[in-house]
């Protein structure tokens, strides 16, 4: 991350709110320990409760306790309580907003304006009209950026609705969509480890890879979201945004440059060349599950349909996998494989590379078992690494072949890291928006996975289920085209990979 001396008064929206709490604000206090906030920044929390600056300041303190990293610095948290300031006000009353424009502008504070929408999507459109009524987004004086949370609209017509509503107070330099997997260190390293490296991009394409694997997996429940959860499920909370973004990446073309647009244009080519699903393939390329009851890290915890807020018969899916083609030169027949699951047995972001067997199985007749092909894993999260997997002999006389692997801890060796909210915090104050999704990638990304969403969205007499603290369900293996293949689950070699 490079400094960022520019002088900005950060306006957040939700900031009593859960992600406030526990992802924007201790960014901000990061970044305050690291030297990386201009003097004059301020951060002014936007809430509806009748508190004060100084209740404010305890909220903050106390949720730093928690969140520090290395633990909570008292010089440097009153440093960083200078910056903070508490607006009281209904995002619904429009006469709340010149009056929070004359506050920031009586005290002095920087013109240069981050609005942070931490609130439900439904709300976007009012809060930026809003804005652009009260002079909020006016850049005659200094620049305005408003940032949105995921998700960003709920299908390809609502995405379009919503941008249609912006596009009458905002340009698009002005719109940072955030998808904070972005910012995610590892995920960055996906780009260097590709066109940093002479030795991958020979074998980047469907010559040398039989497919891709994408998965991520939670050990936790959807608890306190359930009523939001209930309406969105598992293919629009997570494949339409993150994973999609880390198939892009994975495969999309090298940019022409670095700069943000040459990047998310590369993204934009990849996401339009996936074939379109027929209704007629949503069986054969999507799978849909819910968590059913089981036991998670040793603890009983009850199905989805028990969770408070989820209605008796949902068959929302807490689990959702699809197979996706992209129909280009570099990829063409190529299987990529994403999955995503609610209450599994760990929590882990893996991106898995299986490369075909070699054309000539030369030790076949001296081995009893196949060899194993080589992989390359990526572990996104949650240790950050990369590991190579190739075919050995074993020690001894015979010609007995084994699997090793050359791994990278891509970690800190104390541990230290950053977290991916205060390199994209930051990234607005600099202007640089290559880590941010834009409007057509965003549309791009809802036509892929709007056919079977209004598929599943039609059929809502079952769901599949599987065990909590499973794998999944085994079902889903039917997406692969090759007999044999199935999910992998963890970075260790292949052997320790299989589901059950």
């Amino acid at each position: 991350m490079s400094n960022s001396h520019t002088p900005c008064t950060y306006v957040i929206f939700g900031a009593t709110g859960n992600l406030s709490l526990t992802k924007l604000m201790p960014a901000f206090y990061h970044l305050e320990t690291e030297g990386r906030l201009d003097e004059a920044v301020k951060i002014v929390a936007i809430g509806r409760r009748d508190w004060d600056d100084e209740h404010w300041k305890g909220v903050i303190h106390e949720a730093m306790q928690k969140a520090a990293r290395g633990g909570l610095c008292e010089e440097t948290f009153s440093h960083f309580a200078q910056r903070l300031c508490y607006f009281r006000m209904d995002i619904n009353d429009k006469k709340a907003y010149p009056q929070l424009r004359e506050m920031i502008s009586e005290k002095g504070w920087p013109s240069n304006m981050a609005f942070y929408l931490s609130m439900s999507p439904s709300d976007f459109g009012p809060v930026v009209k809003h804005l652009g009524d009260s002079d909020l987004l006016d850049e005659s004086l200094g620049w305005k950026r408003v940032v949105l949370e995921k998700p960003f609209g709920y299908d390809s017509e609502s995405a379009k609705a919503l941008q249609y509503q912006l596009n009458h107070y905002l340009k698009e330099e002005q719109t940072y969509r955030i998808d904070h997997y972005l910012g995610k260190g590892m995920v960055q390293n996906l780009m260097v480890f590709r066109f940093a490296n002479l030795l991958m991009e020979p074998l980047w394409n469907r010559n040398y890879i039989d497919h891709i694997q994408i998965s991520h997996s939670e050990d936790r429940p959807v608890g306190s979201r359930a009523g939001y959860y209930d309406n969105s499920g598992a293919m629009r909370d997570m494949i339409q945004s993150h994973l999609l973004q880390l198939l892009a990446l994975i495969a999309m073309e090298p940019p022409a440059s670095m700069e943000a647009e040459a990047l998310r244009d590369e993204k934009v080519k990849l996401l339009k060349s996936i074939r379109p699903i027929h209704k007629n393939s949503i069986n054969a390329q999507a799978y849909r599950a819910q968590y059913s009851e089981g036991s998670v890290n040793g603890q009983p915890v009850k199905s989805y349909l028990q969770e408070e807020g989820v209605a008796e018969n949902s068959v929302t899916e807490t689990y959702a996998a699809l197979k996706l083609y992209i129909d280009n030169w570099r990829w063409e027949g190529v299987p990529f494989y994403l999955q995503t699951g609610k209450n599994l047995a760990k929590s882990q972001t893996l991106i898995s590379i299986c490369f075909k067997h070699p054309p000539q199985q030369f030790f076949k007749d001296s081995q009893v078992k196949k060899m194993e092909p080589n992989w390359i894993v990526f572990s996104i999260q949650p240790e950050e690494a990369i590991k190579v997997e190739m075919t050995a002999k074993q020690p001894g006389l015979e010609i007995k072949t084994r699997q090793i692997s050359l791994d990278a801890s891509l970690c800190d060796s104390d541990g230290d890291y950053n977290d991916a909210y205060e390199e994209l915090l930051l990234d607005v104050i600099k202007g640089d928006r290559s880590l941010f999704l834009r409007y057509d990638e965003v549309k791009a990304a809802w036509s892929v996975v709007d056919p079977v969403i209004q598929a599943w969205a039609a059929n809502t007499s079952y769901i599949d289920t599987y065990p909590s603290g499973s794998w999944g369900p085994h079902d889903s293996n039917k997406l692969f085209d090759q007999p044999g293949q199935e999910w992998r689950h963890s970075v260790a070699p292949a052997e320790g990979s299989h589901l059950e």
